[in-house]
């Protein structure tokens, strides 16, 4: 997690003789664990033991073990958030949610090693998998919400923002999950750069037409998504998972993947 170089610190030290942030120790201790022990048999008692603290330092930085575990992507969706709002109507929206998802790929791109461990660490734990799809969620709801914005009194607009989020969230992880396979190896962005460059092919076209299609709800409107149990058509399956209101989304993630079973 460190570089090979040294850069002059505060008071002339370097940086790696500095004392690392607290939050990065937390990490580093953590990741040490996991690999030590495994993710299961690591407690936080056990982290703040090796990093030196106490629990609370723990859980002023992070709100459970598995958030140790993605512990940039916060800032991420911070800057995602921020890099989309800061778009204007000149943009092209397309191209925007695109380069907005590239800002993901910078994340991983920065610590290759720790990118990799973290990535062989999520499909050893069923747990952190799950968690993980709920991080994915809120990167494509993030995008979905700044392209129902822009399409926004368009024929299909919700449609269409969706289909373009999810395509981009698709492109994005499909280059960027062969890269961490390959241990690292190489520059990712070419192989992402190519894959969101399929998403623009087949979505940055003219805008929708004005107006909903016949025959669909308009804004406000009950649509079939929106009616619950009751619409669901004569021999479906309907699987109802009960949560708390303050549950973490990955464990409601993972508890209606339990429901479901395999598929």
């Amino acid at each position: 997690m460190s570089s090979s170089s040294a850069a002059a610190g505060p008071g002339g030290r370097t940086e790696a003789a500095a004392k690392p942030p607290m939050r990065d120790a937390l990490v580093a201790a953590a990741f040490r664990l996991f690999t030590e022990r495994g993710y299961e048999q690591t407690t936080v008692d056990d982290i703040v033991a090796l990093a030196g603290v106490g629990r609370r330092s723990f859980f002023r930085y992070f709100p459970s073990k598995e958030d140790v575990v993605f512990p940039d992507h916060e800032r991420c969706l911070a800057d995602m958030t921020a890099f989309l709002t800061a778009g204007t109507d000149a943009d092209e929206p397309v191209r925007r949610v695109c380069d907005a998802a590239r800002l993901v790929l910078l994340m991983y791109a920065e610590n290759p090693a720790f990118s990799v461990q973290r990535y062989r660490l999520t499909r050893q734990v069923p747990g952190l998998r799950a968690y993980e799809l709920s991080v994915v969620w809120r990167y494509e709801r993030a995008l979905a919400a700044y392209l129902r914005a822009r399409f926004a009194g368009h024929r299909d607009g919700t449609l269409r923002a969706d289909m373009i989020a999810a395509a981009v969230v698709a492109a994005h992880n499909n280059a960027l999950r062969s890269w961490l396979r390959s241990d690292g190896q190489g520059d990712p962005r070419a192989a992402v750069d190519h894959a969101l460059a399929q998403v623009r092919a087949a979505f940055a076209g003219a805008p929708p037409a004005s107006g909903p299609p016949a025959g669909e709800p308009r804004d406000g409107a009950e649509g079939p998504s929106e009616r619950g149990p009751s619409a669901a058509r004569s021999g479906e399956d309907v699987v109802v998972v009960v949560a708390r209101r303050d549950a973490p989304l990955w464990r409601v993630v993972q508890e209606l993947e339990t429901a479901l079973g395999p598929r």
